[in-house]
């Protein structure tokens, strides 16, 4: 089985401060939907790991992040692609769990799901804690220069690879399979 993990905000959506709320403020980035449903036709299982601390924050509820990940699917859904699952971590940043990326807690549930070892599976993000959860468990950090990307390029070290965005790395990752 190919499993390829992407963080959400920032990867496969625009990237805001003040959170996404609501799934109308769930807008996708240029080419990620396309690049989702490419990984999915060639036989990759994508899943998405992701913390939402705007539920902990009581921000957004719980049947809201439902409502903004259906959007989300849907529109795979609709390129031919298919999200397989999704892993989030509703805690605010001080409530000290174990799934808040950097930790480990949302790959060791992937991990635990799918029966497999993360060694070089591709983890996509654009932060550093994307990049540290997936060194952590021997998965391929890839860092996209989208969402919080650039600016994590400045204090990312050598061994990360880094590609404009998510239709991108998604190129090479498939050219890798050919």
């Amino acid at each position: 089985m190919r499993l390829v993990i992407l963080d959400r905000d920032g990867v496969i959506n625009k990237e805001s401060d003040a959170f996404i709320k609501s799934p109308e403020e769930w807008v996708p980035l240029p080419g990620s939907i396309d690049a989702i449903a490419r990984l999915y036709k060639s036989g990759y299982k994508v899943v998405v790991a992701s913390n939402q601390s705007g539920v902990g924050r009581n921000l957004f509820s719980l049947d809201t992040l439902a409502a903004i990940h259906g959007r989300m699917r849907r529109e795979v859904e609709a390129a031919g692609g298919k999200i397989d699952s999704i892993f989030f971590c509703p805690h605010a940043p001080d409530a000290g769990c174990d799934c808040r990326k950097p930790k480990t807690g949302l790959m060791k549930q992937i991990m635990e799901r799918y029966k497999v070892d993360l060694k070089d599976v591709p983890m996509i993000g654009d932060s550093g804690r994307d990049l540290a959860a997936a060194r952590a468990v021997g998965a391929r950090p890839i860092l996209v220069k989208t969402g919080n990307g650039q600016k994590t390029l400045e204090h990312e070290h050598d061994d990360v690879e880094v590609y404009d965005d998510l239709a991108a790395a998604t190129a090479k990752l498939l050219k890798e399979h050919h």
